[in-house]
């Protein structure tokens, strides 16, 4: 099938166990899950017939090929440790598919550190939501070693409906900065025409038809737009994390001097709603800031 034969996955959340349920069905042979909820990891492991690992080395002399699947930049470096129980530790000849949404530098460190330890890493960053993970129709945007994606290539086919390689280390991961930023900020955009809207006392079911014949459509409106209205905010990408996304995006710009007023308001809007106690809710939770007689509004 190809070189790596079998798959480690380190954070199996939402993301993280449903891609290794579409790579075991598609041949893959996952035979170690490492969380830091054990007794996620203990399910998730029994349901694939894979080991339960008690640590990050465990992941690596399981597996040839490890995806990691885990939360922030501070998450990743400590996967990554270059002391300590470490994915890194025996790494040789092993091949590591990075699929959290980081900051880019710290995907060229974890690059810099695999090399080092004499494994290859790439970013897979995925524009992609929990039912594509099931599915196996991910968007994924690649950064790295072009050697080091064709090797994951056979095995991020099965995972993806398109696969765009970008660049070198940190690239893909800048691109999905950019792509979820302008999706916060048109989120937010939407609720406010939404909520105000029925502040208006206009039909919300006639204003979203209009909308998408119009300037004011987007990709949002499709997925959010009635969960906003009836108040269905269950999670398939928190608002906590658009928050943690947003943040990342406004650090590039600050970086590269770039004014980018519509995204810190954005990122605002998300971290009050995490203030509020919200943060677990969809980003379509947005919503509950702007309709009339909703609690954040």
């Amino acid at each position: 099938m190809t070189e790596q034969r079998t798959v480690g996955v380190v954070g199996v959340g939402r993301m993280g166990a449903n891609m290794a349920r579409r790579l075991r069905e598609a041949g893959y042979p996952v035979t170690a899950v490492f969380d830091v909820d054990r007794d996620v990891a203990t399910i998730v492991a029994a349901e694939l017939g894979a080991l339960a690992a008690e640590t990050l080395a465990g992941v690596t002399a399981s597996a040839d090929t490890i995806l990691t699947v885990v939360s922030d930049d501070a998450a990743m470096e400590a996967i990554f440790a270059e002391r300590g129980d470490s994915l890194l530790a025996g790494a040789r000849g092993k091949l590591f598919v990075n699929c959290a949404t980081i900051s880019p530098h710290v995907h060229v460190e974890v690059e810099r550190r695999a090399a080092a330890a004499g494994a290859a890493s790439i970013e897979a960053c995925m524009a992609s939501s929990i039912s594509q993970a099931r599915d196996g129709t991910l968007y994924l945007m690649i950064g790295g070693r072009r050697d080091a994606f064709e090797r994951a290539r056979p095995m991020l086919d099965k995972m993806s409906v398109a696969l765009r390689y970008v660049g070198p280390a940190g690239k893909a991961a800048e691109v999905k900065a950019l792509v979820n930023m302008v999706m916060n900020s048109n989120t937010a955009a939407l609720a406010e025409g939404l909520g105000l809207g029925a502040a208006l006392g206009l039909d919300l079911a006639m204003l979203s038809e209009i909308f998408a014949q119009t300037g004011a459509n987007s990709r949002v409106l499709e997925t959010d737009g009635m969960d906003m209205a009836a108040r269905e905010h269950d999670c398939f990408f928190s608002a906590a994390h658009a928050a943690k996304d947003s943040g990342i995006a406004l650090d590039l710009a600050r970086e590269r001097g770039v004014a980018v007023p519509i995204a810190a308001a954005t990122k605002a809007q998300y971290d009050r709603m995490v203030e509020l106690g919200m943060g677990d809710l969809d980003k379509s939770g947005i919503a509950e800031l702007t309709f009339p007689g909703r609690a954040g509004a």
